[in-house]
């Protein structure tokens, strides 16, 4: 069985980087990274690439270009046992499902457009609403 993470997560690992480039009050970019270090810190910027055998990159891969509600989904159920872009990785996600539907949006929303991504946001009703079907 092949078990898959969006990033490891390291003991001890509290990376929280609030700094924003000036673009905080007209984007909302800094509270989305601030959101993404602060409740996912296991996706620290030297994952972001990947690492192979292990952990997918959040760089222009299906899982986070492709529809919404997958990558919503990931972030709800955690995932394990599925290749990636046909690559095999070997670390398990954890559910998240604790966080809000506005975290989740807000750090879907800046991983979907950083990166070098571009992707269309998603919204805290996109997730309300996949987290009310993923529950049937």
């Amino acid at each position: 069985m092949r078990v898959v993470s969006f990033g490891p997560k390291e003991a001890g690992s509290q990376t929280q980087n609030n700094s924003c480039s000036g673009r905080c009050f007209t984007s909302g970019y800094c509270r989305r990274k601030s959101n993404l270090h602060r409740n996912l810190p296991e996706l620290s910027p030297s994952r972001w690439g990947g690492v192979d055998g292990l952990n997918p990159p959040l760089i222009k891969t299906s899982y986070v270009l492709g529809e919404k509600p997958r990558i919503v989904k990931v972030v709800l159920n955690g995932l394990q046992g599925e290749d990636i872009d046909g690559e095999p990785y070997n670390n398990a996600m954890p559910s998240y499902d604790f966080l809000t539907d506005q975290q989740i949006a807000s750090v879907l929303t800046y991983v979907r457009n950083s990166f070098g991504n571009k992707a269309a946001p998603i919204s805290a009703a996109e997730v309300k609403a996949i987290r009310a079907a993923n529950k049937k």
